[in-house]
């Protein structure tokens, strides 16, 4: 049976919080994380999948930590219920194997807002790294409640993958040379990508390149799955790939990504470890900074959901640089904190809707 928990509210309005492990120590552990800073209470713990889907129905928590692996109903076929029939914010706990990201991945798909790596054996340094994502992870997906897409009951969300067109005929390729459009992600980032990439047209005659926050073994998983979906090549880049139309590029998990010069009319990827100890590697911050100087008012910089303010330093370079910059809405994203400091600072020209988001690319392109 399910396992409720009460406690004493130490703030006024925490993040209700249903845990779900099949290993005691993660429950015991995840909760203690949780509750360290009381701004979250862990309101029940489930054991299984099945004990997830009663536990969401009767609790009706903010925000679900969801095992991936578990006897019985495992994590994503309790995500798929939970997702078809109560839709709340699931984070989903993985294991950093090939065979967890792809798990982790499909998740994503379904609707589970972000994942954080399983790696804990008892070891107190990792718990603290653990603990430094898993509480804003949470914190910040409490603001997803009711952004969330309904699955249908054969597990995809309900989306639209008709190709995308330009919002009007206006023209505004006013530059000689390919342009190259640029987008940073993190959180509810591979959702807003896994919806939005399969539009865009085969005969985009721009080149693409994305930063998606994401551990080095999900990386190339990820760019496989959105090559499935889309017309266009999309892939993990490598260090010497080069930037062009047709082609997507996603960067590597735990290295730094920069578009560089080759030849006067080839652009390629530069791949460098993380010497600058940015918070993010990769960062959107680094990869815009690199676009801008390069590319000039040929680069288009687009940011969509995710925490933190990665890529807003980015987007002023292309702003200076004359691009043009597009970030996606407050209503549309699943965290809006990334979007929100770009259009705060004054630097996105567009702010659009998610489903909105390729065409003003295509206007602008």
């Amino acid at each position: 049976m399910a396992l409720p928990l009460t406690q004493p509210q130490s703030t006024a309005n925490p993040v209700r919080v249903l845990v779900v492990d099949d290993s005691a120590f993660m429950r015991k552990s995840l909760t203690t994380m949780l509750e360290e800073g009381k701004q979250i209470q862990v309101v029940g713990v489930a054991r299984n999948g099945e004990e997830a889907v009663q536990q969401v129905q009767q609790l009706k928590p903010d925000v679900v930590t969801m095992d991936v692996e578990m006897p019985g109903m495992t994590g994503l076929q309790a995500l798929q219920q939970i997702m078809t029939k109560n839709p709340v914010p699931v984070i989903m706990v993985s294991s950093v194997t090939v065979e967890g990201a792809q798990e982790t991945l499909q998740a994503l798909e379904w609707g589970a807002v972000d994942f954080i790596p399983k790696q804990l054996d008892g070891v107190a340094s990792r718990i603290s790294e653990i603990q430094k994502l898993l509480v804003p992870k949470v914190l910040a997906a409490k603001y997803a409640i009711g952004k969330l897409k309904r699955l249908t009951v054969t597990g995809t969300a309900k989306v639209s993958v008709s190709p995308a067109k330009a919002l009007s005929s206006r023209s505004v390729s006013v530059t000689r040379g390919t342009k190259l459009i640029a987008i940073g992600c993190s959180t509810g980032g591979p959702q807003a990508l896994f919806e939005i990439i399969p539009t865009i047209p085969a005969d985009c005659p721009a080149g693409i390149v994305i930063v998606q926050h994401m551990p080095s073994s999900f990386t190339k998983p990820f760019a496989e799955r959105l090559n499935n979906l889309c017309a266009l090549e999309v892939r993990e880049a490598v260090d010497g790939d080069e930037v062009k139309p047709g082609r997507v590029l996603v960067a590597p998990g735990g290295m730094q990504f920069r578009i560089v010069k080759k030849t006067i009319t080839t652009s390629v990827v530069k791949l460098s470890p993380n010497y600058e100890k940015h918070p993010h590697a990769p960062s959107v911050d680094i990869m815009l900074q690199s676009i801008a100087g390069l590319f000039g008012e040929r680069s288009i910089g687009v940011i969509l959901t995710g925490m933190g303010h990665d890529g807003l330093e980015g987007m002023k370079a292309i702003k200076a640089a004359g691009g043009r910059t597009v970030a996606q809405d407050e209503a549309s994203s699943v965290v809006y904190g990334m979007p929100k400091a770009v259009v705060e600072a004054g630097c996105a020209e567009k702010v659009v809707s998610l489903s909105k988001v390729i065409g003003e690319i295509m206007n602008m392109v």
